[in-house]
């Protein structure tokens, strides 16, 4: 077995935690509403939820077919068509209603209290890297800035920003390709089964699983299971 060169991350609920049982969601979509209420978007919170609810449930049955991560402004920008207005996704309105979500969602999440430590014992080891799924790429490059961390990492991969996700090979490709190293080279670390430990399985790599909550057996078992960050440095030289 080939030594391990690259570690890559999961973001949320790996490095970096969704705090108050993920309840960010209704008050991020309200915050939008607000603003694009003051932006001249007439109607009712009630009617734009709504619509807004209908428009990701649309977006997300055709991309699920092909594990594609639209950017969060197409379904910003499909949620005004339905309610009449025209506005396209590279309008100023829309990526700053988009903003505006990202920026209620950052109240929800704070990063794990091991995870400098932990990076700063892998730098320089290992070549770092995160592959995330999130539909506002730009909101995890902020949280990784306003945290202190977006240094000691080689590359950041975000789904909304190149159409895919985990699953997906072709996001885990990608990463692989910036960091210069094989699959076979590389570890995955990550809280979930599908997406993170089935999917780094599928594309080569060995995976570290961490354990957050509970969740339904793997089909293919990670190389490694931990409880926390701090176990990972040990974790990683049985991989």
């Amino acid at each position: 077995m080939l030594p391990v060169k690259a570690v890559l991350f999961d973001m949320f609920d790996t490095l970096m935690l969704i705090e108050r049982d993920h309840e960010f969601y209704p008050p991020a979509v309200q915050r939008m509403y607000h603003y694009l209420n003051k932006m001249g978007i007439n109607v009712s919170f009630k009617e734009f939820e709504a619509t807004y609810s209908a428009e990701r449930k649309q977006l997300y049955a055709e991309a699920d077919l092909n594990w594609e991560e639209p950017h969060f402004n197409v379904r910003v920008s499909g949620t005004l068509k339905r309610l009449g207005y025209n506005y396209p996704t590279t309008s100023p309105v829309v990526s700053t209603a988009t903003n505006e979500f990202c920026e209620e969602f950052m109240k929800y999440v704070r990063i794990d209290p091991h995870t400098k430590p932990v990076l700063k014992t892998l730098q320089g080891t290992y070549r770092l890297g995160i592959v995330s799924n999130f539909a506002i790429p730009e909101c995890v490059y902020k949280l990784l800035k306003v945290s202190g961390i977006d240094s000691a990492f080689d590359v950041v991969i975000v789904s909304g920003a190149v159409n895919k996700r985990k699953p997906s090979p072709e996001i885990f490709q990608s990463a692989l390709k910036m960091l210069a190293v094989s699959a076979s080279e590389t570890v995955f670390v990550g809280d979930t089964i599908d997406a993170d430990i089935e999917g780094a399985k599928a594309a080569g790599m060995r995976a570290v699983y961490i354990e957050r909550r509970i969740q339904r057996e793997p089909k293919v078992c990670p190389d490694q299971t931990i409880k926390n960050l701090t176990e990972l440095p040990a974790a990683l030289k049985h991989c």
